[in-house]
Order: structure tokens, then sequence, then C-alpha cells
């Protein structure tokens, strides 16, 4: 729990807010206290959805769906507002842990207590499927933990700006990991209840193991996983293994209904001659001791905290403060329905047991960035926004920010380019006098070592001088940090990393703490679709994928594959394996497919061999490869097989792209040699995150502070302009695409460029 801020309501509805419990994209969550005295959790809905074209009649739709859930094992709705100006709805509150917290701090749950979880949770999305409703997000963040039983939450309400794309194909919703094959599959519409029983599967096998069925990491890989694979023998205790396989099967039509899978886990239990067995029939009467005694503590002591809170006063502007109407933090209008005085807490503590609400998260965290051009940094004017000049013999506060990179392992080459173009921006920025503060950079190698990078994460997320990161550079150290700094709240820019953020998964109440400055793996099948259409009009295209490139590869076959099919055109994937390739095979399924066009996915000196491969074979058509390949080692090998070839990148050429000559020449006097890849936009990371350290002339000190000001800056830098948009991020066209010719790869520009030909 948080104190209430200076621009929150003190009331919402007849709702007396007592402090906050979360924030996310989609709104903030408040405790509350009802009229009566009660206890609440009252959730508000950011403006940018409720003016969404239907949101109002969804809403609606929802809540009074929602009313109709008649079951003890689900939160209750209290009261909603769709007219509001601020949208709104309450819940009753929950003093105890989610699923997810407590398998994290305690490890698993014993089997009588996950029967106990199953029958119960079972029991919930009975109510839930009878309403016509279907939840599509049970995961252990939306179970939570109490004396008397598990509750479920969230069910489709917190989800209403979703609708649209519940109900449309090609849009994933739910986390990785707990959803199923059709939801892996963005079936939209064909998302029914047997996928919620496939989700209670993975939930369930979760809580005894702490495993997930499909494994972590990158969420390609997983939805591959889920989609294709079988689960994990370790995610399934032997007693359950049976039955947690029949709700994990492929087939919706398949596995159990609710109702059978509530009577099949009391009749495991009886066999077993466990104790859950008659605490699992016994219907709504108290299973006592069910959970671990850790998690009964904990669940005290955050109700005791919770009857703690006294009375909450609101908070008057000084006299002396310059008057400015109030701003929600979810940036909406002000609702006839929400006080407008401002609120803050008293000066009672809170225990730090109550400090994360992880099933109040409303919002995920996305990565990405929109493409664009300029030079601010370079440039001596002043912008629009930017930071008034401190007082005159005021020393300028020093605000740290970590490089968190690979300096000297296999991505030294990228983590050092990266580190040298932080370094420029720093030193540009700190000479600039009008700044309200300094930047300090602070170096720090992992070796792209997984174990290392996780140490360093949580030595710098302990460390309170440091206020915002810079990294990781490799994907695999992103995926093993990412947890880590969003638990801190720490702002974090990563410029190569191209895995899909876990963060929305994590069951926790974060803000945006995380930007990326490249897109997503998945998303450079665009360009790749965008040149095949427009520039070479290729009907017949042969996908590689390549599978010594693992999620990279399977991804962006997998997305071209959609969109070249869906544009009339004829698509296959051949998969090659991640050991020696058959490239004369290889060619004759080119032949065979009468493809005139091969999208290869591999890296440089597989590339090189097949390039080599076609040419024998005096094929003419169009040959294209991603940013794995786009190394001299692929001209080199290749030789004149190489001519041609097209590549699309995450990436800009900092030597080719006039808004980034300037940068160029300053790299080449600071550091003696041209600029590597993702100099420049390690470059922009800096300027966008200085960006983000000021409000209103003032330097911030506070990581929250910074990481709830990211999502409201616009940076135009010299690589694209850096701006967050609801839905996507921070970006989805910084795409490039690179063509080689003799002996060097010429920069084409920005795919949708119209020197790209």
């Amino acid at each position: 729990m948080e104190p209430l801020r200076v621009g929150d309501p003190s009331r919402i509805g007849p709702y007396r807010l007592l402090r906050r419990l979360g924030a996310g994209g989609m709104g903030v969550v408040f405790l509350a206290r009802a009229p009566g005295g009660a206890i609440a959790a009252v959730k508000t809905v950011r403006s940018s959805y409720a003016d969404e074209s239907g949101f109002r009649a969804r809403f609606r739709r929802e809540v009074e769906a929602a009313r109709h859930v008649d079951s003890r094992w689900v939160v209750p709705l209290l009261d909603a507002d769709a007219e509001a100006g601020t949208p709104w709805l309450a819940t009753s509150y929950v003093p105890g842990p989610s699923l997810g917290e407590a398998v994290d701090a305690f490890g698993p749950l014993s089997l009588a207590s996950v029967r106990v979880l199953g029958v119960r949770l079972a029991e919930a999305l009975e109510a839930v499927h009878g309403a016509g409703l279907v939840h599509r997000d049970v995961k252990p963040g939306n179970v939570l933990l109490a004396p008397d039983g598990p509750r479920l939450i969230d069910f489709g309400i917190a989800r209403s700006s979703e609708a649209t794309a519940l109900t449309s194909s090609g849009v994933i919703v739910g986390s990785p990991g707990f959803l199923s094959p059709e939801q892996a599959r963005a079936r939209g519409g064909g998302t029914g209840p047997p996928s919620d029983v496939f989700s209670l599967g993975c939930v369930l096998a979760f809580a005894a193991t702490g495993v997930r069925p499909f494994g972590g990491g990158a969420v390609a890989g997983v939805l591959l996983r889920t989609v294709y694979e079988e689960p994990d023998p370790a995610a399934l205790p032997d007693a359950l293994a049976d039955l947690l396989g029949e709700c994990l099967r492929k087939d919706p039509a398949r596995r159990p209904s609710p109702a059978v899978l509530r009577a099949q886990l009391v009749e495991t239990a009886a066999a077993a001659g466990s104790a859950s067995a008659e605490t699992a029939a016994a219907g709504p009467a108290e299973p006592s001791g069910w959970l671990p005694a850790p998690v009964t503590r904990l669940i005290n002591d955050r109700s005791a905290a919770v009857l703690s809170i006294g009375a909450i006063e609101p908070t008057r502007v000084p006299a002396d403060t310059p008057s400015a109407p109030p701003r929600t933090t979810s940036g909406s209008r002000a609702a006839n329905t929400v006080s407008s005085d401002a609120a803050t807490t008293a000066a009672d503590s809170v225990p730090r047991a109550l400090a994360r609400r992880g099933f109040l998260r409303l919002g995920s965290t996305a990565g990405l960035l929109a493409a664009g051009g300029g030079a601010w940094w370079w440039s001596t004017r002043t912008e629009p926004g930017t930071p008034k000049p401190p007082g005159t013999g005021r020393p300028r506060p020093e605000l740290v920010v970590a490089f968190h990179g690979d300096l000297t392992g296999a991505d030294r080459a990228i983590g050092r380019s990266q580190l040298n173009g932080a370094r420029l921006a720093v030193e540009q920025f700190n000479a600039r006098k009008d700044r309200p503060f300094r930047l300090r950079l602070r170096a720090h190698d992992d070796g792209g070592d997984t174990g290392r990078a996780r140490e360093l994460a949580a030595r710098l997320a302990e460390d309170a001088k440091v206020l915002a990161v810079l990294g990781p550079t490799s994907d695999a150290c992103f995926s093993a940090t990412e947890r880590t700094y969003t638990e801190a709240v720490m702002p974090f820019v990563s410029v190569s990393v191209g895995t899909s953020t876990q963060s929305s998964t994590f069951g926790m109440s974060v803000f945006h703490c995380h930007a990326a400055l490249r897109v997503t793996y998945e998303l450079l099948a665009t360009p790749c679709v965008r040149y095949l259409g427009n520039h070479v009009d290729a009907r017949r295209v042969l996908l590689v994928d390549d599978r010594a490139q693992k999620d990279f590869s399977w991804a962006i076959c997998d997305q071209a594959e959609k969109a070249l099919r869906g544009s009339g055109r004829k698509a296959t994937v051949t998969r090659v394996a991640a050991g020696r390739i058959d490239y004369a095979s290889l060619t004759a399924e080119v032949r065979a497919t009468r493809a005139d066009a091969v999208v290869f996915t591999g890296d440089a000196p597989r590339a090189a061999g097949l390039a080599s491969a076609l040419s024998a074979a005096r094929f003419t058509g169009t040959r294209m490869a991603t940013e794995r390949a786009l190394d001299p080692r692929f001209l080199s090998t290749a030789g004149a097989a190489a001519k041609g070839w097209v590549f699309v990148t995450g990436f800009t050429d900092p030597t080719g792209r006039a808004s980034v000559r300037a940068f160029t020449t300053a790299y080449r006097a600071r550091f003696g040699t041209a600029p590597g890849w993702y100099a420049a936009e390690a470059h922009d990371a800096v300027m966008f995150l200085a960006r983000a350290c000021a409000k209103d002339g003032t330097a911030l000190a506070e990581r929250g502070a910074i990481a709830r000001r990211m999502p409201e800056v616009t940076y135009s830098g010299i690589t694209r302009t850096l701006k967050y948009e609801t839905g996507f991020g921070y970006n989805h066209d910084a795409m490039f695409v690179f063509r080689a010719t003799d002996e060097r790869f010429r920069y084409l520009g920005q795919y949708k460029e119209d020197a790209v030909s």
C-alpha cells in the first residue's frame, strides 16, 4: 500500500479513499471505506479507455453480468458507475496474498491444499460460466488466499476495455504460461469456458510444484510450447498428473467441465485418504488449516494493518503554492462522483508486508517505441517542454543512471557500443547549463551471464542512489533481471532486447518501469511482408525457420506466414535443425514450392551457406534475412552470392541516416572509430531518461516518480520519436532495411520510407 498522493480524489462515489493499492495502464486501485465502515477495493478506469467507442456499453454489460455471479469463492462486486467521468467499480477487499505471491515466498502448497484450492476454484468457474462470462485470465496473480478458501478476482470486469480484442482474432489476451492453446493462437471469439479449465490446470500444477507447465522465458517460446508441446512432467505431481493432464488437453472439447473437475478432485482426495476430502466436499464450511502456517500469519498481519488505519483527512493546498487544477493520476476527466480535493494519509506507518498488492495490478507493461527522427540532442535551441534553467548560484543535483550491459562476453561489441553512445549523451547533456540536474553514468558488466546479471540487478535495486538503468544488452540477461527491476520500481530502458516483457504476468502492482528502444522480434515480420508485397510483388514465399535461433526465428516465420496468407500470397514454412544444414535439400525445396522469394532467419554463416547454394542453383528471386545475418562474415563468406540480399533490422545505421550524422561525427572524434550497432539508440535512451527525470523544471529524485513520468514524455531523438501509445507501448515502427552490395551493407531507410526499394 502507498499513501494517497496530492491530486488523488478523497472520495469516489460513496467510498472514502484510504490508501493506494496499485496503478497500471488501465487505471488506479484504492483501498476505501464504505459508508457502513466496510473495507473495499475501488478500481478506476482511465479516461483514454472510457472515451473509446462502445466502452461504456461494454462496461455496463459486463458489470450487469458480474452482478449475477453468485459464489463465495468469487470476490463480489459491490458497486459500480459506468456513467461517471472516471468509470469505477468496487469489490470486497481480501487481505490475503495472491497464490503467486505465496508460492514465490513460501514454496509450493501441499497436495491437500491444492485439492481444496482446485475444488473451490472449480466452483468459482461454475458460477462465472453460469453468468455467461469467460474469465480468460485465470492465473496465480488472480487467485487470493483467505483463511476460509481462495477467491477468484478480475473476471472480465477489469478487462472491460479489452472486450473488442477478446472477441477478435489475431490478438492474444491472457498471461503467457497460464493461457490456453486457443488463446495462444489468438482465436478471439473461439475462446470459451474450456479455456478457463486449461488455465486452472496450469494454476493447480504451479501451486503443487512451483513450476509452470509450459516453462518460462520469452513469450514466443511459451506460446509455442503451449500450442504444440506437452506440459513439463516436473510440473505435474504424480497424484494429480492424470487429472491435470486432462485439463491441459489441446482440444477444448476433451477437457473436463468445472463440475466434473471438482468431483474428480474430491475423489482423488478420498482415494488418497486425505483429510482434504472431507474438507473439499463439505461445501461452504470453513476449511480450517488448509493453508501453510506462514501464509496464515501473513494474512493475519495484513488484516491487522488494515484495521489499524486511522481516519484520513483531506490535504489542502498550501496558500503559498500557485493554484493549479488537480490532476488525477489516471489522466481522466473530473467526475461528478469524484471529489476534487486532494488527499493524503495520516502519519501512521504501514508494515512492510503490505507494501505490494499484486492482485490489484490493472495494467501491463509494454516495451515498444514509435519511429521518427530529429536531433534535439544536437541542437542548441530550447524545445517546448524543456526544463527551465535553475536558479543561479545553486549547484545542480546529480542523478545516477547505471549502465547494465555485456562488456566482456559474447555481445561485448554491442555492449561497448551502447556504453559509448550513452557516455556521449551524458557528456552532451551535462554541458548544457540550462539543465536542472547533472547525469552521472556508472557502468556495470554482466559478461552476458544470467547469474551475474541477476546479482548485479539485485545490487543496483538495493542501491538507493541509482534512479534508473540502461540495459541489459542480451535477451537472456533481460529475462533474468526484469522481475528484480520491476519489483524495485526501477525505471529501465533496454536498447537491444527484442524479447517480450513479462511484467504483466508477475501479479504485482507496477508502474510502466520498462521502455524498449527496439521492437519485439515477431514485429520484424512486418517489414519483410511489406517489402515482399510493395516492392517485389512476391506471390510464393518460402520462410525458413532456423531452429538454431529458437523463438526469434519461430516468431518471425509464424507472423509472416499469417500476414502473407492474409494478403492472398502463398507462404510455406520449412524448418531446419539447429545442427548442420543440408543446403542442397533446402534449395530443392525452393524449387519444389516454385518460390519467388526466400526469407531466412538464421545467422550470418548459415545465411552465407544458403546464399551460395541459391546462387549455384541460379535462383533469381528475392532473398531476405534478418539482423542476425547482418554481419561482415556474411559478405566475406558468401562473396558474390551475397549481392542483392535484403535485411530487416530493429536498429538504424548511424553512418547512413541523415539525422544521425552529427552524432556519428562526434562519436568518431570522441572514440576514434565509427559507432557500432545500437550506439545511436543508446544515446536516445539516455536523453529520453533525462527528459523523464525532470518535470516542470524540477529534478525528480525518486524512482517511482520517474517511472510514472516515462509514459508522459515525448522525445524526438536522432533515431526515432519516443512516445508512449496506449495499446502499443513505446515503439512499433522502428524497423529498418539494408541491402548487401559490393562488399558492404547499404542502409535503405525506415521500412515505410519511399527510399526502401
